[in-house]
């Protein structure tokens, strides 16, 4: 972590000075305390705002949108199966954390938290990206994967951990990133999951029929949602890497959703397109072909993933981390 940057005043200081707004700041008159408690609360509002607006948002799904018939056991059941490689995904990268188990509430609510704000990148990719998508011929599909899609939904799941988890003491250590992103990921892919289920299921017209194409459109969506564990870790490993390099906390979240937003793109784009190509070289079925491709492409970006945890478990053994400080320097206004 970079030394904090100090004034000449203060550098020069011997500490027996007193440089309170000279050099200095700390919480002493009623103005400083009106200023600090209001901030926090503009803070907790703004929170407050984006919460409530994702919850309008999901609650518009449940009563319009068919996502209410996830509470039917079958549709429920199936929704839980989807999601069943993506857990396994995330339980792995948090079996990778060498440094402190991160607490279940955080990783509940972070959970949470993707899944509620997964409504903010539906409503953009609609109303924004679609448009995009059908107005420009041939390249369309490319512009709307990677430049609203991608960028978008990584950009969701990753706010998903700055809420809440990212502000916490608990957030002590930069794989802890990846940690909170595979699970914000994992969030994401469950509630999408559950948004595909119940609108083919809402489209047939015979409950074996609904149960026919829940089975199938449930085996797609389980290839689907460990992606998202995937460019989600990638993200927040250097959300975590920026908590403690404050300096270049810009320029390094941006490197991480950058990634996982072309990691992204690229599967979408080619998930319409490799599978074909497969069925048509050798003796496989869409089905058969939509799996070797995403075990090859997951595999692929999975080892990567694989190898930035691996490289940070050997640089914690290697410099003896046990008990350091790592209480990391603020960023920016965190409060």
């Amino acid at each position: 972590m970079a030394p904090r940057r100090r004034d000449p005043v203060e550098a020069r200081s011997d500490g027996s000075d007193d440089l309170y707004e000279v050099a200095d700041w700390e919480v002493r008159s009623r103005v400083d305390w009106l200023a600090y408690w209001l901030y926090r609360a503009l803070v907790v509002v703004a929170k407050g705002i984006v919460i409530v607006a994702a919850l309008g948002i999901m609650l518009s799904q449940f009563v319009l949108g068919g996502l209410g018939a996830v509470t039917d056991p079958v549709v429920g059941a199936f929704t839980l199966l989807s999601a069943v490689p993506a857990l396994m995904l995330a339980a792995y990268v948090w079996h990778a954390d060498v440094t402190t188990s991160e607490p279940l509430s955080l990783l509940v609510v972070t959970f949470l938290l993707g899944m509620l704000l997964a409504g903010f990148a539906g409503v953009v990719n609609e109303y924004v990206g679609a448009p995009i998508r059908d107005a420009v011929p041939l390249l369309g599909p490319l512009l709307f994967f990677f430049l609203v899609v991608g960028p978008v939904e990584e950009t969701v799941k990753l706010l998903a951990v700055r809420l809440v988890a990212y502000r916490s003491p608990r957030f002590d250590a930069v794989i802890d990133g990846a940690v909170y992103g595979a699970v914000a990921g994992l969030g994401f892919a469950t509630i999408e999951n559950a948004l595909y289920i119940t609108r083919t299921t809402g489209a047939t017209i015979n409950a074996a029929e609904a149960i026919g194409e829940a089975g199938g459109i449930t085996f797609v969506r389980s290839l689907a949602g460990p992606g998202h564990v995937i460019y989600s870790a990638f993200a927040g490993y250097y959300l975590g890497l920026a908590k403690f390099n404050p300096d270049d906390a810009g320029p390094i979240v941006l490197k991480g959703l950058l990634i996982a937003a072309v990691i992204h793109g690229t599967y979408n784009t080619l998930a319409g397109i490799a599978p074909a190509v497969l069925v048509g070289l050798y003796p496989l079925s869409p089905f058969g072909a939509l799996f070797v491709f995403v075990l090859v492409f997951d595999g692929l970006f999975g080892l990567v993933l694989l190898r930035k945890l691996s490289a940070y478990e050997r640089a914690y053994v290697q410099t003896g981390s046990v008990s350091d400080d790592l209480t990391p320097e603020r960023t920016e206004f965190d409060p």
